[in-house]
């Protein structure tokens, strides 16, 4: 049965069934791989979305739940080639090593500077709690989020 998304600004209609997990649609009919299938129960963060600029995860969410809200994925952060500045902070930050999690890392953190764009160290810890990095970069990650969370990012849109 056809459904009718929004992912990363640009309408999609896809040949899937509404109980269909977002995560599966994303990255096997639309080829958007950079979200992660990491635990499949919604427990570790790899498939961390935006919904309407909430995160979610996707590997929990059915087609029926996300028809008509925005879904923005890792791939729509960027703007003409350049990099979100979330991203540009983990690269600087060397926030990653395997990068596993980084997609739903940023994701998460990209949410929270939209809604607080001067977090503090426990405002990031909190919002990314339910994000697990198996390679322990955790350091690195907050200190990329106090990075992009400058004044002269401009995140907040």
């Amino acid at each position: 049965m056809p459904v009718l998304l929004s992912v990363n600004g640009a309408e999609h209609r896809v040949d899937a069934s509404p109980d269909s997990k977002l995560l599966y649609v994303l990255r096997d009919s639309l080829g958007l791989t950079g979200t992660k299938y990491g635990c499949g129960e919604g427990m570790c963060g790899a498939c961390t979305v935006l919904l309407d600029g909430k995160p979610a995860r996707s590997c929990q969410a059915p087609l029926s739940v996300v028809v008509g809200k925005k879904i923005t994925t890792i791939e729509g952060l960027e703007e003409n080639g350049r990099l979100h500045p979330v991203q540009e902070a983990f690269v600087a930050a060397e926030a990653f090593q395997c990068a596993y999690c980084t997609s739903g890392m940023i994701m998460a953190a990209v949410a929270l500077l939209r809604r607080n764009p001067q977090p503090s160290q426990e405002e990031i810890i909190h919002a990314l709690d339910g994000n697990l990095c198996r390679c322990g970069t955790y350091p690195r990650i907050v200190a990329a989020v106090r990075q992009a969370a400058t004044p002269a990012k401009g995140l907040v849109g």
